[in-house]
């Protein structure tokens, strides 16, 4: 993976410390996490968190996940470790570094984001007494697994509901880092809340690329790029779920003084990406960061989760934010997201995960 144009990364640390494996990646976790991992009760050394691609400093995914793994490192007193994708890795190099984690003791490990499920699906078996948890991957059946998902159609379309409500040229836009199922699940939400509000507004729909290794979950110039082409197709509101690329499409929204919608944490409030606040609206959030410390907790507790754990609007796994005041503040939009999540819990709509 490659990381290409960090928009207002460089006061993100990140520490390149070695994992003996080969290929594993560097750990962006306190140095000193092997050392005082056994206090506080922990089972065994803590957690491990390896990243998906785009790796720490996303403003969104991996960001989140990070945020759950340091509230567990604080509240439970125990060490941690986070880890970076490396170059063009393969899945023997994920397997490889979960495999290393779990035979330090690290417990949970886990992978952020479905690339991983190859790897833990492997690991997993051979460590029967660890918890492993994935994020965005619910195929792995395994006593020891938590596969942790979130119903990410249901907040998309509650952002589709705020798009449509605040275009004026009745044009709007969706932007996918890869072209995945996952992805889809954004899209489809997106395009059936906009589409609720008005079915005549056009709507642009891109993906950056195929297949995560080419770079669309980490490049914010293609973020930008793409963003750009459907803003001077006359959309005026785009919503991106692309991870880092994502970074571009704000850039690109605020460029041209037009809204855009951030995906999975709430993009207003990240202070890298405060230049550009103004003009994110708001964004479709899950709630990774719960999700990480949840499973943590239940592995201190002895009743560590395992299956699915699925988080949807009901939960309050998913939703949208609203820090920004011109989003909040906006009677007719807040009460249209209101109905549309009653309608959503009443089984009124069914949100589609596909378009």
């Amino acid at each position: 993976m490659r990381r290409l144009s960090r928009i207002a990364a460089a006061g993100i640390a990140t520490a390149a410390l070695a994992v003996s494996v080969t290929a594993c990646g560097g750990t962006s976790s306190d140095a000193a996490a092997d050392k005082d991992s056994g206090s506080g009760g922990s089972k065994g050394k803590g957690l491990a968190l390896a990243y998906d691609v785009g790796g720490k400093g996303d403003q969104s995914f991996n960001d989140a996940a990070y945020a759950g793994m340091a509230k567990a490192k604080k509240d439970f007193g125990i060490g941690a470790k986070d880890i970076e994708p490396t170059d063009g890795e393969s899945d023997a190099d994920k397997t490889a570094r979960l495999d290393q984690l779990a035979k330090q003791g690290y417990n949970p490990v886990i992978g952020v984001g479905y690339a991983y499920a190859p790897a833990i699906k492997e690991v997993a078996a051979k460590h029967p007494k660890t918890t492993f948890g994935i994020v965005d991957d619910e195929t792995i059946k395994a006593k020891n697994v938590a596969d942790l998902v979130f119903h990410e159609e249901q907040s998309s379309y509650l952002a589709g509901v705020a798009a449509a409500l605040s275009t004026k040229t009745k044009h709007v836009g969706f932007v996918g880092g890869v072209d995945v199922p996952l992805i889809h699940k954004f899209e489809a939400g997106f395009v059936q809340g906009v589409q609720s509000v008005n079915p005549k507004i056009k709507i642009e729909k891109q993906y950056l690329t195929e297949k995560a290794e080419d770079g669309g979950f980490s490049s914010p110039n293609l973020g930008k790029e793409a963003a750009k082409g459907q803003i001077d197709a006359g959309a005026d509101v785009v919503y991106q779920a692309a991870g880092l690329s994502g970074q571009g499409v704000i850039e690109a929204a605020a460029t041209a003084k037009v809204w855009a919608i951030g995906v999975d944490s709430d993009q207003y409030a990240q202070k890298p990406l405060a230049k550009y606040k103004d003009y994110i609206l708001t964004s479709a959030t899950k709630d990774v960061s719960g999700a990480v410390y949840n499973l943590v907790k239940s592995v201190q507790d002895g009743k560590p989760e395992t299956g699915v754990v699925r988080a949807d609007l009901a939960s309050g796994g998913v939703d949208v934010a609203a820090s920004n005041p011109k989003f909040s503040g906006d009677a007719k939009i807040q009460k249209a997201i209101e109905q549309a999540k009653k309608d959503i819990a009443d089984g009124k709509v069914k949100v589609k995960t596909t378009s």
